[in-house]
């Protein structure tokens, strides 16, 4: 037999029942807050044609250096998907009799060979909701309260920090640039937090930036909403992006939800297709540095998929499944957790458990049955390291009762119950 070494792929992991167990949690806590917003399930191929990937970037976009590239047997060139937007918008446009507002979430798998790092993996979990056929700030205000509850229900603390695409031009072209930099511009901007004045200053200036324009730049980038607003004689971008960012502060303030979110004015998230507000969602106690989720308005992409002269303005967020995986899977609750509800030792009873097991499953109790034939005492043992709450043991005297026992494993105690009133003299325990 062929030797080969096991392992995964790098960025590529194995999850245990545990493990799973803590990120069907996540994804089943996030489907609730989703639905309960309007969301409906849509579910997208993973293997893309690669054109369609590439579509809206050249050749040299960081994006694409990430896609994982393939070919079928007819030669055709795909790939796998990268996130879940593309392939949202590419159903939009395969499907123009979607009534609109459509309201949209997805959970599923995304694929890119960029850099690991600690929440970031190669194969991973996103969890999207969209909406198009909706403008303005309105819709994106409830999508930080969505934001806001989904986090609170996985007992995380979060700061969502927004801007505005419309807002990062303006100041660019306030500036003195010219709009061929406008997007590399933006690149180096969504660097300021990492980097240093001296750094940003280089950066700028190798894109043929000159020190007047790099300190308008940067005195723009350290003013808040409020400032921004008073300035006069803006651009037409700069104004739009101002009122914007106004809209929204204001819808915030009034949902009560202020407290959660802050301006970030370097804010831009990497995509090229953003055209209005972003957000990105980080750890208030900073213990994870990256963002565990982002999103923003893309309102080209779809109407540039379809190109039928109708806008089609979308907006969307992203939760990150394994970075929050990573914040949640040490915590007590889930480390202690339970998977199974009841383990039945049968003694000489085996077939008699298996029928008191199809009982009580389907009362809705998750539950296992001993068929190793191990000892009393073992069975106990795996029990207790399983955190299992409860032990039937059902032997030939209690079944010639009518009865089962009943261990409670936390509190170390015993009682018999009748086998006919199984379900509700359980519960009464």
């Amino acid at each position: 037999m062929k030797e080969i070494e096991l392992r995964n792929v790098k960025g590529c992991a194995d999850y245990s029942p545990r493990e799973q167990f803590i990120r069907n949690y996540i994804s089943d806590t996030l489907k609730k807050v989703f639905e309960k917003y309007g969301f409906k399930p849509l579910q997208t191929p993973i293997l893309c044609y690669y054109d369609l990937l590439a579509l809206k970037y050249d050749e040299e976009n960081d994006i694409l250096k990430e896609v994982y590239k393939v070919t079928d047997q007819g030669n055709r060139n795909l790939a796998l998907r990268y996130d879940l937007t593309v392939p949202f918008a590419k159903y939009i446009a395969m499907n123009q009799n979607t009534r609109l507002p459509f309201k949209r979430y997805e959970i599923g798998e995304v694929f890119r060979n960029g850099p690991v790092k600690l929440g970031r993996d190669r194969e991973f979990i996103q969890c999207d909701v969209d909406c198009v056929g909706i403008e303005g700030q309105l819709i994106e205000a409830e999508f930080v309260a969505l934001y806001v509850e989904a986090y609170k229900n996985l007992g995380i603390d979060v700061v969502i920090k927004y801007n505005n695409r419309k807002f990062l031009s303006g100041i660019i072209i306030e500036a003195g640039i010219s709009e061929e930099l406008i997007s590399d511009t933006i690149t180096i901007i969504d660097k300021f937090e990492k980097m240093t004045k001296q750094e940003l200053e280089r950066e700028f200036q190798k894109i043929g930036l000159n020190d007047e324009q790099i300190e308008k730049l940067f005195m723009y980038l350290n003013m808040n909403v409020e400032q921004l607003v008073n300035i006069e004689n803006k651009n037409k971008i700069f104004a739009d992006g101002i009122e914007e960012l106004n809209i929204l502060k204001e819808y915030i303030e009034k949902l009560g939800l202020l407290e959660y979110v802050q301006f970030a004015p370097s804010l831009a998230r990497g995509q090229e297709y953003y055209t209005g507000t972003v957000f990105e969602v980080y750890v208030k106690d900073g213990s994870i540095t990256s963002s565990i989720g982002g999103g923003g308005r893309y309102d080209k992409m779809i109407t540039d998929f379809i190109s039928n002269g109708t806008i089609y303005p979308a907006v969307g967020v992203s939760f990150g499944l394994n970075v929050i995986y990573e914040i949640l899977k040490n915590r007590e609750e889930f480390t202690e957790k339970a998977l199974t509800d009841i383990y039945i030792i049968p003694m000489g009873t085996e077939i008699e458990c298996l029928k008191i097991a199809q009982i009580m499953r389907n009362a809705g109790y998750k539950v296992e049955v001993e068929m190793k034939n191990r000892k009393m005492k073992k069975a106990l043992d795996y029990a207790n390291v399983e955190h299992i709450p409860y032990v039937f043991i059902l032997g030939e005297d209690e079944l010639a009762n009518n009865c089962i026992a009943i261990k409670n494993m936390e509190e170390k105690t015993q009682k018999q119950i009748s086998i006919d009133n199984i379900v509700e003299e359980f519960e009464n325990i």
